[in-house]
């Protein structure tokens, strides 16, 4: 039973198909993160692959997101193991992985994230494992259980594959990459009805599989029509994306005094 010293894992809550709401970080400081779990998000994923982290402002949002008891992902580079191996030592609770195109390369990150059946290398000395100390197989334990990987399904020949993809033993969830997908095949929209087609193609594999489903999404449409497909994880926009949204009202709003004062 989870306790306020033990508190249940994010791994847990995501298995058992609880409504999880995160969002990106795109911007290399630790303030993203500390605000976000500040306000209550349930994770926060590190954009490694399409922003200015490096290692060492990832550690500072890691540190930060687990400061504010966020879970704190980070979409690495690229499945190579290294990568993954980087990010779990600085404390992150999961890693999405993206390109997971293939069978063999889910079972490649699966066993980079994990030390008993798999291929992490053990350090004891590092953030997750409490900068040493402790009982190493206490640390591994804790580790294996918890750890969450996340493969992201955005290449089209990953849909050859889907079933094996998701059957993976290691895996914990799906991530539908909607945008990559819309762009590979060459459609004009996300929302289109080829898109829509794999989109839940890839939500019936899950579900086969007994893998939870995790998406990125713009607004509540999207998050509506996703939940209806079995996805209960959430991605909605990114700090800056937030931002620019909540600059962009209140510019409205104080322009619109100096046109009501016009009037």
């Amino acid at each position: 039973m989870a306790t306020s010293t033990q508190p249940e894992s994010f791994r847990a809550r995501l298995q058992r198909g609880d409504i999880l709401t995160g969002t990106f970080l795109k911007t290399p400081t630790l303030h993203g993160a500390e605000i976000m779990g500040s306000l209550g998000f349930d994770f926060v994923i590190v954009d490694e692959e399409h922003s200015p982290f490096d290692r060492q402002s990832t550690d500072a949002a890691l540190f930060a997101a687990r400061a504010t008891g966020a879970a704190g992902f980070v979409r690495v580079q690229s499945p190579a193991p290294h990568h993954l191996l980087s990010v779990l030592d600085c404390g992150a609770t999961g890693v999405l992985v993206p390109h997971v195109a293939t069978a063999a390369i889910a079972a490649q990150i699966a066993a980079a994230a994990r030390y008993r059946g798999g291929k992490r290398g053990y350090s004891g000395s590092v953030r997750a494992a409490g900068y040493g100390g402790g009982k190493m197989w206490d640390y591994i334990e804790a580790a294996d259980s918890t750890t969450t990987v996340v493969a992201q399904i955005e290449d089209p020949e990953a849909l050859d594959e889907i079933d094996a993809i998701a059957a993976t033993d290691g895996i914990d969830a799906l991530f539908i990459g909607r945008g990559d997908l819309t762009a590979a095949m060459g459609e004009a929209s996300s929302d289109s009805p080829r898109i829509r087609d794999v989109v839940a193609r890839i939500g019936e594999a899950a579900k086969r599989a007994g893998k939870p489903v995790m998406v990125f999404v713009g607004g509540m449409k999207e998050a509506e029509w996703l939940r209806g497909m079995g996805a209960s994880a959430f991605v909605y926009s990114s700090d800056q994306g937030l931002m620019k949204q909540a600059a962009r009202k209140a510019l409205a709003d104080i322009r619109a005094l100096g046109t009501a004062a016009a009037a």
